[in-house]
Parts: structure tokens; C-alpha cells; sequence
């Protein structure tokens, strides 16, 4: 039995905002969940089976609810909304927004764009992580190791690696230590720089506070009240 249900928002502006003021994103709703929007002004008309209409819904209300928590609603942020919604599962937007990782009161905080991440950073307080490319490890263990500095839980960050390279031979590298491991561990400094200013990277180096080196010279060192990050684990040595 088909239903027609009306949601009715402040103004056309807050309601635009909701889906990122894109109608593919509404278009995508529709096919997801199969139901008919309809948008006007500041309100929108839903069109389906009353199931498919509370499901519709709830997408709108957590977005609602993450705005007002200060989450600007983009692609993504509809779509995980959404997705948590289609695929009945037990997280929605508003959990994955709350947990954010604050590294600097210069820099926005850090924030867990998906299920998994949050889980992962949830789960980084208790256990060694290991995890698939491409989602977000790297990053978001450095966010809350420097998270923890900030917080005097550590005295200090160790981001090692190994030198290994990927797929194609760099050849001899010029210059001191620092200047052949330095192309190696890029990656680390990248995310390091997202979250702290470049004068903190600096003195923080320094003094060794964040200590950055490749996984060869870290054997025999003692690593007490440290927060340990070994990225690419993967392409360690059966010795190292």
C-alpha cells in the first residue's frame, strides 16, 4: 500500500544542505531505497511503501542530527548516512562523526569517515592493528598518536617503516642519512603535516619527540611510554 509522507524543514536553505544541494544524491535515495522525493521550498514530499518511506525518513533525521552537531553534510556524508540506513546497519552518521581526533588547536580535527574507521580507531587503544590499503590506516593511527602526545598519554612518537620500495628500483640515493630514508617515509611526514604546523613538526623533531626512521635502526632500541606506528608492516623481513 503506497503512503505519502511530508517532511517539513526551517527553510529551503537547511534542507539543500542536507543533500549537499545536489539532486543525484536524492536521485540515489530513490533507487536505494524505492520510494519518489519530491522537493520544494523547505520541505520534501516522500512517495512509497511506509517501510521504504521510515527508511527515507531516517536517512533525512541523521543527517539533520549531524548537521546540527556541526558535520558540513557532503557526498560522502549522504551516502554513509544512507548506506547505514539500506543496509539495516546498527551504526548511523551521528556515530561516526562523534568520534574526532583533535592534533592541534591550529587544524580541524580528524574525524572517522566510515564504520570501519571508527572501529579501527576504537580498537587502536587496545589492540596492534593490521588492515587492507586504501583505508586510512596510516593516517589515522598518526592522528591518534598525536592525539595521545597531546594528551601526555606518550612521551613520545616513533613512525617507523621499512625501506622498501614499491615496484620499481630508486637506485643509489645522495646525501646524509635523513636525505636517503627521508623519500621512504614520505607517507608518514605527509600525514604528520595534515595535523601539526610546520614549526611544531620541527621542534617536535628536534627534541625527539616525533622520531621518524626506517625500521632497520630501530632494533635494541628501548621504545618506553611511546606510541609505536609500523607502517607497510607488510614488507618486513622474516629477521627484522
Amino acid at each position: 500500500m503506497s503512503e505519502t509522507r511530508t517532511l517539513h524543514f526551517e527553510n529551503a536553505r537547511l534542507l539543500q544542505s542536507l543533500y549537499a544541494n545536489d539532486l543525484k544524491l536524492l536521485k540515489s535515495l530513490e533507487d536505494s531505497l524505492g520510494v519518489k522525493v519530491t522537493t520544494r521550498e523547505g520541505w520534501v514530499k516522500l512517495e512509497g511503501e511506509p517501510e521504504k518511506i521510515d527508511k527515507a525518513q531516517r536517512v533525512f533525521n541523521q543527517l539533520e542530527e549531524a548537521q546540527k552537531k556541526g558535520v558540513p553534510i557532503q557526498k560522502h556524508e549522504f551516502q554513509y548516512a544512507l548506506s547505514s540506513v539500506s543496509e539495516s546497519r546498527g551504526d548511523d552518521l551521528t556515530d561516526a562523526v562523534s568520534m574526532k581526533i583533535t592534533t592541534s588547536s591550529r587544524k580541524p580535527p580528524i574525524v572517522a569517515r566510515s564504520a570501519g574507521q571508527r572501529n579501527y580507531v576504537e580498537a587502536i587503544d587496545k589492540h596492534d592493528i593490521v588492515g587492507p590499503a586504501g583505508t586510512g590506516k596510516t593516517y589515522l593511527a598518526v592522528a591518534m598518536a598525536v592525539s595521545a602526545l597531546k594528551k601526555d598519554q606518550v612521551s613520545r612518537i616513533i613512525l617507523t617503516r621499512p625501506a622498501v620500495e614499491a615496484g620499481e628500483a630508486l637506485g643509489f640515493l645522495p646525501g646524509e642519512l635523513e636525505q636517503k630514508i627521508a623519500p621512504y617515509l614520505r607517507p608518514l611526514y605527509d600525514a604528520l603535516r595534515d595535523m601539526l604546523e610546520p614549526e611544531e613538526i620541527e621542534r617536535s623533531i628536534a627534541r625527539q619527540t616525533i622520531e621518524v626512521a626506517p625500521l632497520a635502526y630501530m632494533r635494541g632500541r628501548t621504545l618506553n611510554n611511546a606510541f609505536v606506528i609500523l607502517d607497510e608492516a607488510q614488507n618486513t623481513t622474516t629477521e627484522q
